[in-house]
């Protein structure tokens, strides 16, 4: 499935940046979603929390970006913009 993949990435991302801000919660994570990346904001949520379970990430709001741009080269992805931590 390309969106568990994409997904897998994107959750490793933002693992490493917490834990390179030292950070001991992440309580926001915000994605662009490309315009062809066959999912819609709503199931990516769904996937986020399942995901995100026993997580550093655990209950972190995910906030979606919808591009529209067809011929984007990243049309099919789901990129990290930022993210939103709690340092300990």
């Amino acid at each position: 499935m390309h969106e568990s993949s994409l997904l897998k990435d994107l959750l490793s991302k933002v693992k490493t940046i917490a834990e390179e801000n030292g950070a001991d919660k992440v309580i926001g994570v915000k994605v662009k979603l490309g315009a062809l990346a066959q999912i819609s904001p709503d199931h990516l949520r769904e996937h986020f929390d399942i995901a995100v379970a026993g997580t550093i990430a655990e209950g972190a709001r995910l906030e979606v970006e919808v591009l529209q741009d067809n011929f984007d080269p990243h049309a099919q992805d789901i990129m990290l913009d930022s993210i939103e931590v709690a340092e300990g």
